[in-house]
């Protein structure tokens, strides 16, 4: 299964699970990125990290660390 860390740039993709545990978890889900919502990757900065992607209408920045935790489809 791919991560939101591997998603190419342009790409939409619909979120399948969050991974992680704790307090990590809830920061993401609480960032809107739950199961099922769609995610459009709008950039990735030159050295990979952070990643900026567009849910639920708002544009976000994420660590390459916490956007391999998002498995997407």
């Amino acid at each position: 299964m791919e991560t939101l860390k591997d998603v190419k740039i342009g790409r939409t993709v619909r979120v399948v699970k969050v991974e992680g545990a704790g307090a990590i978890r809830r920061r993401i889900m609480d960032m809107g990125i739950t199961k099922g919502v769609e995610i459009y990757v709008r950039k990735v900065a030159p050295l990979g990290d952070p990643i900026e992607i567009t849910v639920r209408g708002y544009e976000l920045s994420l660590r390459k660390q916490d956007a391999q935790m998002i498995m997407v489809e």
